[in-house]
């Protein structure tokens, strides 16, 4: 869907980097690495450890399976990506980048690792990776199909090549584990409850980091009635109260709630049998359509890519049709949590779309001057910090969000004393 949170950020850059270990790592800091693998990419990151954590290192993998990969670096020595034509899956990108960062002075100061984990079912909070776990996230793949499978390669890619090294995963559902019960029932017969069948949202790193820089930012209006717009290749809406998420937009699975790049969100569940029926399409087959074939990409024929669609809205009615779907719905949402919530405190737009794209934010927002959101026009199309007008009863705020950061934060926590280098003894 364009403009990814990380776009501006990721210099492309070196294989090489420094030639060897040979220079010592005794006088860096402990460091994090943190992974965060999609379906067709791996992003990592490292941070240096201290009173803030200061990322050093940065990039990612692109399109994965293709034939044509690239390896994306945070380094000024070159301008142009590698190309990686062999790496087919998850587990031969992890394979790469370790033999990248084995060949950085920083690896030896990396104490432990950090992955983004998609699907947590009712896991509340980051956990050490242990054999009992990754057996655990396994048994889950069900849930999870798009995601875990690839996700558990990354870890067990690392695994193999560091046992020592210490892994935590980061469950992007943990924010979501207080909503109430009656925003994680699904009405269909009671019995598949034990089977986990419920409600689970997603984008939870993004939302936990959107929510500490809003108490840094506006120290008190995390305990007011917020809602959080995670716009991107994913997009979702989450209601929050008091500090507590209360409902969000993605469901059983990230392919529910409100049209993305290349899912569907929610759809009529007659559609499988209908489809069924009309052209013979297998479960296999309906799943591959609502989460890669469907979303922009489906409505307008041509581009998943929001930049695309308003280069081409006036001339193209499909371009035209995809961006007022998005927008009604992500205004739909936005509505549906005010009357949630009760009211409405603060709006808060992050993701790439949310991040980068005033005129999006600007159709998703008109027409909501009744629940007290007015944006200053100036200031949305320098996506500025806060981007209403001054004085109304909501505050419309624009915060980039940082789910590697999140999850780096976690693992210091969550590791604490042990978050030593392993050349420090």
């Amino acid at each position: 869907m364009g403009w990814s949170p990380h776009c501006g950020r990721a210099i492309r850059g070196s294989w090489s980097g420094v030639t060897s270990n040979a220079r010592s790592a005794r006088h860096e800091r402990p460091c994090v690495l943190t992974i965060n693998g999609g379906s067709s990419s791996v992003r990592f990151a490292v941070y240096e450890s201290g009173p803030v954590l200061r990322r050093v290192l940065a990039g990612r993998i692109d399109r994965l399976g293709s034939g044509a990969a690239t390896f994306h670096v945070t380094d000024p020595a070159e301008s142009a990506p590698r190309r990686l034509p062999a790496v087919a899956n998850h587990h031969a990108a992890a394979g790469v980048l370790l033999d990248w960062l084995e060949d950085q002075s920083r690896f030896a100061s990396i104490a432990a690792v950090g992955h983004r984990v998609v699907h947590g079912m009712r896991h509340t909070a980051p956990e050490r990776i242990s054999p009992r776990l990754l057996a655990e996230l396994r048994r889950l793949t069900p849930y999870d199909p798009e995601h875990l499978p690839r996700e558990i390669e990354l870890i067990e890619a690392i695994r193999k090549r560091h046992p020592k090294l210490p892994q935590v995963a980061c469950f992007d559902t943990a924010f979501h584990r207080t909503m109430p019960a009656v925003a994680r029932l699904l009405p269909i017969p009671r019995r598949y409850q034990k089977w986990g069948v419920e409600r689970y949202g997603f984008h939870g790193l993004s939302y936990a980091y959107l929510m500490a820089e809003l108490r840094r930012l506006d120290p008190g209006a995390e305990q007011g009635r917020v809602i959080l717009a995670h716009l991107g290749n994913g997009a979702s809406v989450a209601a929050v109260r008091r500090g507590r998420s209360i409902d969000t937009s993605m469901g059983f699975t990230p392919a529910a709630g409100l049209v993305m790049s290349t899912r569907s969100g929610d759809l009529d569940p007659g559609l499988l049998s209908f489809l069924a029926r009309r052209e013979q399409m297998t479960p296999a087959q309906f799943e591959r359509m609502v989460n890669h074939e469907s979303g922009l990409r489906g409505i307008s024929g041509k581009s998943s890519d929001v930049r695309d669609l308003l280069a081409r809205e006036k001339s193209d009615p499909r371009a035209k049709d995809a961006l007022a779907l998005f927008c009604y719905q992500a205004k739909k949402w936005i509505g549906a949590y005010a009357a949630a919530l009760g009211g409405l405190d603060t709006l808060v737009f992050a993701g790439g779309i949310g991040e980068n794209a005033p005129a999006i934010r600007d159709r998703i927002c008109a027409g909501l001057e009744f629940l007290g959101v007015e944006l200053e026009a100036k200031r949305n199309a320098q996506n500025a910090t806060v981007i209403s007008q001054r004085g109304r009863r909501v505050t419309v705020r624009v915060i980039p969000t940082d789910e590697e950061l999140m999850i780096a934060r976690s693992v210091v926590k969550l590791t604490g004393a042990s978050c030593r280098p392993r050349n420090a003894g």
